[in-house]
């Protein structure tokens, strides 16, 4: 049964994996990527001389970092209050309706987000009503951070919440009743028992977070930035994008793309060392 699955990974996931050679040559199509000739970190040292290349680097840090800080609590948060509904059918239909924005389309969901953020649009409306300036919210650069992380955590919030609420399942109940015995209230039971039976999942999916720190939504960003937002929104993918397609610079891009995954590597590596140093649990 696993046949198909290791045949999936050795074609599509290992075997490309030899053009990442073109990072050091100046690839040409027309002679394919052997005949091509050696430049070795020429792309890497251009990249990094690059005058877009540290704010493109803060940008991919700020919305990633952002995201992990509002982003990652939330889908536990949702967990611990959907355990806690004791009506079934209601507690069905809470998880179905915070399911539901995940399968909605990225170009329907950035859609909605630019009709709603226009200077006449609904968001724009309750930002004026709280006070605010009617804007173009999208086309300004202190209000895409907020706009990009809250429409992020809203359209995940509620699959990301699938595994945690499988490890809340797992929890031996017998946990719940020993607790209870000894007086301890719904709150005091989530913090006793709750938390430490889900920190195993908790510790894993931080860590795998962690190792992909600055592969910030590409498609996203991309739908929703404008050349008034380059300054805060342009992040390593777009950029990647931009440079490889528009500009078929290949070999440029695929250095770049590699310093990405170089990047994300040593922050994966570094996060599980951490974490197996301070509670002895990581991913490997």
């Amino acid at each position: 049964m696993i046949l198909p699955v290791i045949i999936y990974i050795a074609v599509f996931c290992y075997k490309p994996m030899y053009g990442v050679i073109i990072a050091f040559k100046n690839f040409r199509p027309a002679v394919g990527i052997m005949d091509s000739p050696w430049v070795g970190l020429k792309h890497f040292i251009t990249f990094f001389n690059d005058y877009n290349f540290w704010r493109i680097l803060k940008n991919t840090f700020s919305i990633s970092a952002l995201s992990i800080l509002f982003g990652f609590p939330a889908p536990i948060l949702l967990a611990l209050l959907i355990n806690e509904i004791r009506n079934t059918k209601f507690k069905r239909a809470v998880q179905t309706i915070s399911y539901m924005p995940y399968f909605i389309s990225m170009v329907i969901i950035c859609g909605l987000i630019k009709t709603f953020c226009q200077s006449d649009g609904i968001i724009t409306d309750l930002v004026v009503a709280l006070g605010g300036e009617r804007v173009n919210l999208l086309a300004s650069k202190n209000w895409f951070y907020p706009i990009y992380i809250i429409s992020n955590i809203w359209q995940n919030i509620g699959w990301d919440s699938i595994i945690y609420l499988a490890a809340l399942a797992g929890i031996d109940q017998e946990q719940y009743e020993a607790a209870r015995v000894d007086g301890a209230g719904r709150i005091r039971q989530i913090i006793s028992v709750t938390l430490p039976g889900l920190m195993p999942t908790i510790t894993i999916l931080f860590i795998l977070k962690m190792g992909n720190i600055l592969n910030v939504g590409f498609e996203k960003i991309l739908l929703l930035y404008s050349p008034t937002t380059y300054e805060v929104a342009d992040v390593i993918s777009t950029y990647v994008y931009r440079i490889g397609i528009l500009d078929a610079n290949f070999s440029y891009s695929t250095a770049i793309g590699l310093f990405n995954s170089v990047v994300n590597i040593i922050f994966l590596l570094l996060t599980n060392a951490i974490s197996k140093k301070m509670n002895n649990s990581g991913l490997f």
